[in-house]
């Protein structure tokens, strides 16, 4: 999974996912020096099981003081998973159609359009064991899978990466010296067991 996310991120239809954002705002800038506004096309799901997607993404990390899945561009890296990787496509599409089945049962209408409150209701049966109910297994392993692939996809995102204060993102004007100045050839490490 973490080497599709590497390869992800060179991915050209990606527009802001990791540093293709930046490639990617560079490449959109009109005459007059503004971005033109990205746009995605899914590669795996319909637009409309995107929408739900991208829903689903943002109600799992929201924006707070700090930015959320959307502007993460975590829906964009699920969906390329799911492009890439077989053995999850079928339980995101099926799930997608339990989670709008469940919501027409209830509301006569499906996920994406229920009111947000009745969307957090459903979840939170999904989501936490104290509030599962019996017969929605199916729904519970779908929230668990995207669930697990949002946490994924923002914490292996440029925004996801800063906020964990990633070292790897860091310039540094002069390389950190070795900690281990009077051990120059490091002979007081232990050898390494092969």
């Amino acid at each position: 999974m973490l080497a599709l996310a590497t390869m992800a991120s060179q991915f050209s239809g990606f527009s802001k996912w990791i540093c293709a954002a930046q490639h990617a705002t560079d490449q959109r800038m009109d005459a007059g020096g503004q971005a033109k506004p990205a746009n995605y096309s899914p590669q795996f799901f319909t637009p409309a099981e995107y929408a739900v997607v991208d829903q689903l993404t943002e109600m799992i990390i929201p924006k707070d003081k700090s930015p959320g899945a959307k502007e993460a561009g975590v829906s964009e890296f699920i969906d390329f998973m799911a492009a890439s990787d077989p053995a999850i496509q079928q339980p995101l599409r099926d799930g997608l159609g339990w989670l709008n089945d469940r919501a027409r049962k209830e509301k006569e209408t499906g996920f994406a359009n229920l009111p947000a409150e009745q969307q957090e209701a459903l979840l939170r049966s999904l989501a936490y064991r104290d509030h599962y109910l019996p017969g929605q297994e199916a729904g519970q392993e779908f929230f668990a899978l995207i669930r697990r692939y949002t946490v994924m996809g923002y914490y292996t995102s440029r925004i996801g990466l800063e906020e964990l204060d990633f070292p790897g993102l860091r310039m540094y004007a002069q390389s950190p010296a070795c900690p281990h100045k009077g051990d120059p050839e490091h002979r007081h490490l232990p050898e390494p067991r092969y």
